[in-house]
C-alpha cells in the first residue's frame, strides 16, 4: 500500500476537524491531534481491526487514547470511520454531547477507556494486553485463535512522566505482553513549554531496561515508516514502546513546536493559515471531501469486516467442536454467572470466630471454581490479603493460562490493570492491599466508578488493630475519602456471613466497582439469620439486634459485634437498644425513605455511632446531637489487642460513650 493523495488529504483532515471542533467549542487542545493525526491515520487505515458497524465485536483491536486531552483525535477518527455523526463533532465539549472534553467510556461508542488523568490509559491498556492473553490461553484452541487481538496506545510526554506509566511499563514488559504496542507522540512540549525543562531521560534505555522492544521514527509524518514500525512491532516478542517524533500544532506557522499550540484553540488568523498550509480553504468549515470517507470504507472498514465475519464463522464450528469452553466464553463475554455459582459458598454460625480477610479468602477460593474468569491477586501482599486461588497457577509469561496474578509492589498500576481488564471485558478482575495503601490507588479506583466497571479491590488489615506495623500502616481516614466517591461499593463487613454477602454484591455488580474493607483480626458472627444478612448488606444496612428503643448504636465492620456485646450489657441495666450494621453507607442512604426510617429509628434521641476509623460521615446517621466513638487521630505501634484498648474500642468504654458516662 502506497500513500498518497488521498491518504495525505485523510491525515490533514483529521487536522482541520479537530482544530474546526476545538475553535467552534472555544476550548480544547488541538496540539496534539495536529503532531499525531499520521500516526493515528497510519494506524487506523493499515492495521486496528476496529468495525464501526460493529463496535461490540469481542475481537476487535483496541485503541486507547492515553493522552485524552488530545481528544478531538480520536472523535475525528471515530467520524471518519462511520462510527460518529458530524453533528457530535460540532458539538465538543458542549452540554450531553458524546465529543466530551475526554474521552468516556461508555458514553461515546468506540471509546474503549475514559482517559485524561496522565498515565492512567496507557497503565489500563496493560491490563487489556493481560486480558486479551489469559482470555486466549484459556479458550483458544488447535486451529481457533478466538480471542487474538491487539492493544494499541497513543501516549504523550505527560503520559511517560507520570509514575504509574513507570509501574505499568514494568509489569508489561516483565510479562512479555508482545500484543501491546504504544506509540509515543513524542513532540518535546508540555503545556508549560519545552519539555527539557523538566524531562530529559533516555527513552529507548527506559524501555529496554523494562523489556520492551524500542523503534524510533524520526520523522511523525513519514507514514512509510510509521507503518513499517508498526508492522515491525508486531512480530516482536515484547511489548512495543515506538517513539515518533511528531511537532505538536503541525501546520500552524506561528504556533507549531510551541506550547501555545497546546491546550487552547489556535485562533482566526492561526487557522486560517494553517488551513492554508494543508490545502484546505479556510471559508469552509467542518469539511470532509467524500474520498476521504471512502478511504476509511475501503481500508479499515473493509478489513475488519472481513476479520469479523470470518471469526464469526470460526465461533460457530467453535461451538461444535468445544461446546463447554464456548459457552464459558460466551458467559464470560456476556458478563453472565451461571444461576448457582453461590451454592457452594460457606456460611458461619453464631459465633464462629474469623478475620474477614480469611472468609474472604474462603468465598475467593469457591467462586475461582464457579466463576472461571475470576482473575487476580495483589500488589505483593497475596499471604496478608490471602487472595490467591490455592488450587490455581500463577499468571505470567510461560503460563498466561494461570489466575493467580503477581501484580508486585505497584498498587497504582495494579487498579489501573484492572480497570482495563473489566473495560476489555470476559474476566471479573480483582486486586488486594492493605487498606491504608488503598490512597496510592485512588485516582484508578475513582475512574472504576466513574466508567462504572465491575472491578473488585480486597482491602484487607482495615483499622487500628494492624497493631505493631503503627500509623503508617493503620487506616483512619481512608473509608471516609472512599466513601465520597459516587457509584463506588465500599463495603465493610461486620463478619464472615456479611462478607459472604459483600462477595456477592462484588460478583453481581455490572455498573459499579466494588471495595471490600476485611478485617486482619477474627471477628465473631451474628446471630441473625442469613437471609436477613444477606438482603441487609445489599441494601447497605440493617437492624442486627433489636430489644428496644431507649437507644440506637450504629457500627460497620469489627465493630458491628462489639456494639451488639455493648447492647447486651445495656439490656442486662434494663437500658433496651437496637444496633444497625451499615456496611455500605453509600448504598443504604439510596434506599426509599420508609427503609431508611426502620432502620434508622430517628424516634430514638440516644444514638451513637461506632467505628475505628475517622468520624466524617456519621452525622447523617446520629445527628448533630448525637455520640460518635470513632478515631480522629491517628494511631499507635503496639499489639492490636492493645491499640484496641488503649483507644477505648472495648464494652466498658463504649458503654459509658452511650451513657454519657
Amino acid at each position: 500500500m502506497t500513500f498518497d493523495k488521498t491518504d495525505q488529504l485523510a491525515v490533514n483532515t483529521i487536522r482541520t476537524l479537530s482544530i474546526d471542533a476545538i475553535e467552534k467549542a472555544n476550548s480544547g487542545h488541538p496540539g496534539l491531534p495536529m503532531g499525531a493525526a499520521p500516526m493515528a491515520y497510519t494506524l487506523w487505515s493499515r492495521h486496528l481491526n476496529f468495525n464501526p458497524n460493529s463496535m461490540a465485536w469481542f475481537n476487535r483491536d483496541r485503541f486507547v487514547l492515553s493522552a485524552g486531552h488530545g481528544s478531538m483525535l480520536i472523535y475525528s477518527l471515530l467520524h471518519l470511520s462511520g462510527a460518529l455523526e458530524m453533528e457530535e463533532i460540532k458539538n465538543f465539549r458542549q452540554y450531553e454531547s458524546k465529543t466530551p472534553g475526554h474521552p468516556e467510556f461508555k458514553h461515546t461508542e468506540g471509546v474503549e477507556i475514559t482517559t485524561g488523568p496522565l498515565g492512567q490509559g496507557f497503565a489500563m491498556s496493560v491490563g487489556m494486553a493481560m486480558a486479551e492473553k489469559h482470555l486466549a490461553a484459556r479458550f483458544n484452541r488447535d486451529d481457533f485463535d478466538v480471542v487474538d487481538h491487539y492493544t494499541y496506545v497513543v501516549a504523550s510526554d505527560g503520559d511517560l512522566m507520570e509514575g504509574i506509566s513507570h509501574e505499568a511499563a514494568s509489569l508489561a514488559g516483565h510479562l512479555a505482553l508482545d500484543k501491546l504496542i504504544v506509540l509515543y507522540d513524542s513532540n518535546d512540549i508540555s503545556l508549560d513549554g519545552d519539555l527539557d525543562k523538566s524531562f530529559s531521560e533516555d527513552i529507548r534505555k527506559r524501555f529496554e531496561g523494562y523489556n520492551w522492544h524500542y523503534i524510533k521514527v524520526d520523522d511523525g509524518n513519514d507514514v512509510e515508516q510509521i507503518d513499517k514500525a508498526i508492522t515491525e512491532a508486531k512480530s516482536s516478542d515484547q511489548p512495543t514502546m515506538i517513539e515518533v517524533k511528531t511537532i505538536i500544532g503541525y501546520g500552524a506557522p506561528n504556533k507549531q513546536g510551541k506550547s501555545a499550540s497546546h491546550g487552547a484553540p489556535l485562533g482566526e488568523e492561526e487557522r486560517k493559515a494553517a488551513f492554508e498550509y494543508y490545502g484546505f480553504d479556510p471559508e469552509e468549515t467542518f469539511k470532509v471531501d467524500a474520498s476521504v470517507y471512502d478511504r476509511f470504507s475501503e481500508t479499515m472498514k473493509q478489513r475488519s469486516n472481513e476479520k469479523e465475519e470470518a471469526w464469526n464463522k470460526m465461533l460457530e464450528t467453535y461451538k461444535e467442536e468445544h461446546s463447554e469452553l464456548y459457552k464459558e466464553l460466551d458467559d464470560a463475554i456476556n458478563h453472565r454467572l451461571a444461576e448457582d455459582y453461590d451454592k457452594d459458598l460457606p456460611f458461619y454460625e453464631a459465633g464462629d470466630s474469623k478475620a474477614t480477610r480469611a472468609t474472604s479468602s474462603e468465598m475467593i477460593q469457591v467462586l475461582s471454581n464457579s466463576v472461571p474468569t475470576l482473575f487476580g491477586g495483589a500488589a505483593d501482599l497475596a499471604s496478608s490479603n490471602k487472595t490467591n486461588v490455592k488450587n490455581e497457577e500463577d499468571f505470567d509469561r510461560t503460563n498466561y493460562a494461570g489466575r493467580n496474578v503477581w501484580f508486585g509492589v505497584r498498587e497504582f498500576g495494579m487498579a489501573a490493570a484492572l480497570n482495563g481488564m473489566a473495560a476489555h471485558g470476559g474476566i471479573y478482575p480483582y486486586g488486594g492491599t492493605f487498606f491504608v495503601f488503598s490512597d496510592y490507588m485512588k485516582p484508578a479506583v475513582r475512574l472504576s466508578a466513574l466508567m462504572k466497571l465491575p472491578v473488585t479491590y480486597v482491602f484487607t488489615h482495615d483499622s487500628i488493630a494492624v497493631g505493631e506495623d503503627g500509623p503508617t500502616h493503620e487506616p483512619v481516614e481512608q473509608l471516609a475519602g472512599l466513601r465520597a466517591i459516587p457509584n463506588l461499593n465500599t463495603i465493610r463487613p461486620a463478619e464472615g456471613n456479611e462478607t459472604r454477602a459483600a462477595w456477592k454484591v462484588a460478583m453481581e455488580a455490572v455498573d459499579a466497582p466494588t471495595a471490600l474493607v476485611l478485617t486482619r483480626q477474627n471477628v465473631e458472627a451474628l446471630d441473625v439469620p442469613y437471609e436477613t444478612v444477606e438482603e441487609g448488606v445489599k441494601k447497605g444496612g440493617y437492624l442486627v439486634f433489636d430489644k428496644g428503643d431507649d437507644a440506637i448504636l450504629f457500627a460497620s465492620g469489627s465493630e458491628v459485634p462489639l456494639a451488639v456485646k455493648t447492647a447486651e450489657q445495656l439490656e442486662a441495666q434494663n437500658v433496651n437498644v437496637k444496633v444497625a450494621s451499615i456496611p455500605n453507607m453509600q448504598q443504604f442512604l439510596k434506599q426509599d425513605a420508609a427503609y431508611i426510617e426502620s432502620v434508622m429509628n430517628t424516634h430514638i434521641e440516644n444514638r451513637t455511632a461506632i467505628e475505628m476509623a475517622a468520624s466524617f460521615g456519621w452525622h447523617r446517621f446520629i445527628g448533630m446531637n448525637g455520640k460518635i466513638h470513632a478515631i480522629d487521630t491517628y494511631g499507635a505501634s503496639a499489639p492490636g489487642d492493645v491499640v484496641i484498648e488503649k483507644y477505648g474500642f472495648t464494652v466498658e468504654r463504649v458503654l459509658g460513650t452511650v451513657l454519657d458516662k
